[in-house]
Parts: C-alpha cells; structure tokens; sequence
C-alpha cells in the first residue's frame, strides 16, 4: 500500500504522516529531509528544484517491489507531482490511497506556522506568506480529505486506517 500526502505547510501532514508510518511500521518518506540532505550534499541552501521529489519516487518504487507499506510525505502541490506518484504505485502493482490535509481554522493553521521549530538541521521553514501563496493546484481526482483542526492526531491516523 502506498500512502500519498499533500498539504501545505503547517496543516498537520507532516504530524499525522509520521504517526502513521508508526502504527502501520510503515517505510517513511519525507520531502523536508530528502530536499535538507541534497542541499548538504552540494553546500547550497538554494531550491532543489525537482530532485528531491525524484528521488522520492524512486525510493517508494523500490519499496513498494519489495511489499512494503509507504508513506510519501511532502506538500505535493501539483498535477504533475500527484499523477507521479500514482505511476509509481501503478508501475509496481500496488494499491494507494491519497490523502489531502487541510487546517480549515486560519488562526490554528497561522500559528502552527508561525511557531514551528525544524526538527531536521539547517532546514529553512516558510513563514506565513510564503504559505499562502505558494501554488497548489486544485486536486483533479478523487481523495480522502483530512482537516486537522477539527480532529487530534490519533483520530486522523483512525480515519485513513479505516480508508485503506
């Protein structure tokens, strides 16, 4: 099984994609981390670009042959980085699940932002504006739709287990 992710920063994807990889012993792939190390990697703390998401698909391709349950866990804010993924669970057979998480309450969603700390070193976080003008396209399939602020943690993690 193959668990996508999408979300904007701060909305609570990144707390309840890590909360599932645990309960389901799920492989984890998280964008913040692949896209840090790259920029290590070449001394930079520019943009990736495409890279990180490319690597992403690749690690879940190879996990995914293997019969492993994985989570992708990234902001995954277009079209084009959505059916990507779905190619890679349909070139490997597997079924998926795609999974949007929205903070419907501005002033949660605001301060999560505002007040988040980077658990992975030398990771810039986006500040407010940049979240809510980064481009994120308007889903053109079918998805299960999370809304972190009327729900804790425990109970999303409920809601895609029952989804699978």
């Amino acid at each position: 099984m193959f668990i996508i992710f999408a979300g904007l920063p701060g909305s609570g994807k990144s707390t309840i994609a890590h909360a599932l990889a645990k309960e389901l012993g799920a492989v984890y792939l998280r964008i913040d981390t692949i896209e840090q190390a790259i920029r290590c990697a070449e001394n930079h703390d520019k943009e990736t670009g495409p890279a990180g998401y490319f690597v992403a698909y690749e690690l879940a391709r190879d996990n995914l042959k293997l019969g492993l349950n994985v989570i992708a866990d990234s902001v995954n804010p277009l079209l084009l980085t959505r059916e990507a993924y779905r190619e890679v669970a349909l070139s490997t057979g597997s079924k998926f699940l795609e999974v949007e998480v929205i903070c419907s309450d501005v002033n949660t969603h605001r301060s999560r932002v505002e007040s988040r700390i980077s658990d992975i070193e030398g990771l810039k976080l986006p500040d407010w504006n940049a979240v809510i003008t980064r481009d994120y396209e308007q889903w053109d399939q079918e998805h299960l739709i999370i809304d972190s602020s009327k729900s804790s943690v425990k109970q999303c993690v409920e809601t895609i287990i029952d989804a699978l």
